[in-house]
């Protein structure tokens, strides 16, 4: 079995072993191209990612090119589709055969984003000598799944491979970001379904119902809770009976519509906010592996499951797999579909901190990670200075010199406002330095 370089993580670690396992060679000079020209043209002429390929260029190409890095489309089984970016960066990737129709699935080309991405159904960041195949370790790459927003479903896969630029957090961040305007987009596209068919994820208007106005209301009045619309789920359970607020807490508060509410501990906030986001449901394992920073055995998740069942009732929470018979509505998710709909105003407002800050869930810290970065990047591009101020008047944006440099900028030479910006940029210029993560124009 190859050995482990030292200090590698337990997600990258893991992949190795599998690795190893399938008989990857680490000596591999280039992953395989799999698909021929007419594969690969028929292939994208039938996939649904074409009709969202437009939006994620209009959303990271430049960036990509900026930083002379690569972006790909890749499907579920691990090839590439649509590769793109700067001419040197593209001219090196041929080499290690990160190519359309090139094939990236962790089984063929070893421990890598877009491959290990779709094996975990997460975002993954692999850096430099984190990957498994020689060839590939002068490379950084981020990716995350796309998924079906009605079934759920993995699709495919999105990716930025570059250099040491892209090792960093705000990189997966904003691929995060894209991949969740993608889904938001593939459902504006999915065709009208009838009333008794799952809305989708990101509260779009796939059932015909309107756009959600800035409290997160259709003009009916159907609540919008991004999970779905006001309607009767299984059983004829109401959709919003629940409600979880988890902005700005370290403890979910937990609302029915009969006005009652409870607190929870932060185990459970993670528990509901997780399965929240997986409408098709979790096995005991998947469940931990997205809840817990550390493994822990069925049995722990079992304990915590039934303690959380038991104050929410059978009828709203079951198992085998772990999943909410009725969906849930959520302030986060209020944020996502405001910016979803273009509402940078409203999602400000309703933006009260960082989804369960103290959370130490993978799933939790990433969800977090995207909506914070989708929110800074609205504001950033709104050009607008309330809302930038607003941004450096929260607990993220207080250290933002970016946010502080570009509010600086447009303020007037007379504005009140210029000494305190003035002021922060010029703070964190000397304790920061002037590095900006890359970001998207």
């Amino acid at each position: 079995m190859t050995e482990h370089p030292a200090q590698l993580r337990t997600e990258i670690s893991d992949s190795w072993d599998r690795c190893a396992t399938t008989g990857v060679s680490i000596d591999l000079p280039a992953a395989p191209v799999t698909l021929d020209d007419g594969a690969l043209r028929q292939r994208r002429g039938t996939h649904p990612l074409r009709g969202v390929r437009p939006l994620v260029e209009d959303v990271l190409g430049q960036a990509v090119r900026d930083c002379g890095a690569v972006l790909a489309l890749g499907d579920a089984d691990g090839h590439l589709l649509w590769v793109s970016g700067a001419s040197v960066a593209l001219r090196r990737a041929e080499r290690i055969g990160f190519v359309a129709g090139g094939n990236w699935n962790e089984r063929v080309a070893g421990t890598n984003a877009p491959g290990t991405a779709l094996r975990l159904d997460t975002p993954v960041l692999v850096r430099g000598r984190e990957h498994y195949v020689d060839a590939v370790r002068a490379w950084s790459c981020a990716a995350t799944p796309i998924h079906d927003p009605v079934t759920a479903s993995v699709l495919g896969v999105l990716d930025v491979t570059g250099g040491r630029q892209v090792a960093v957090p705000q990189t997966l961040a904003m691929v995060r970001a894209a991949a969740r305007m993608a889904e938001a987009e593939l459902a504006r596209l999915a065709p009208a379904r009838g009333p008794g068919d799952r809305a989708a994820e990101f509260g779009m208007d796939i059932g015909g119902r309107a756009a959600p106005g800035r409290d997160g209301h259709a003009p009916d009045g159907s609540t919008l809770n991004g999970l779905a619309l006001n309607r009767l789920g299984p059983d004829g359970l109401d959709t919003d009976a629940l409600r979880l607020d988890a902005l700005g807490r370290t403890e979910a508060l937990l609302s029915r519509a009969t006005g009652r509410s409870v607190r929870l501990g932060q185990r459970h906030s993670e528990i509901l906010v997780v399965l929240a986001t997986h409408p098709g449901g979790l096995t005991g394992t998947e469940l931990a592996d997205l809840v817990y920073p550390h493994p822990v055995s069925p049995a722990t998740v079992r304990a915590e499951v039934n303690r959380l069942r038991a104050l929410l009732g059978p009828e709203v929470l079951e198992s085998r797999p772990y999943r909410l018979r009725a969906p849930l509505g959520g302030d986060w998710c209020t944020v996502r579909s405001l910016l979803t709909v273009g509402d940078v105003d409203g999602a400000v407002r309703a933006y009260r901190g960082r989804l369960l800050p103290r959370s130490t869930s993978p799933a939790v810290e990433a969800l977090a990670d995207d909506l914070e970065w989708s929110l800074r990047t609205a504001v950033l591009d709104s050009g607008r200075v309330e809302l930038m101020a607003a941004w450096t008047r929260t607990a993220a944006g207080g250290d933002d010199l970016e946010m502080w440099t570009a509010q600086l900028h447009r303020l007037p030479a007379g504005s009140p406002r210029r000494p305190l910006a003035a002021g922060q940029v010029a703070r964190l210029d000397r304790e920061l330095g002037a590095t900006t993560p890359i970001r998207r124009r």
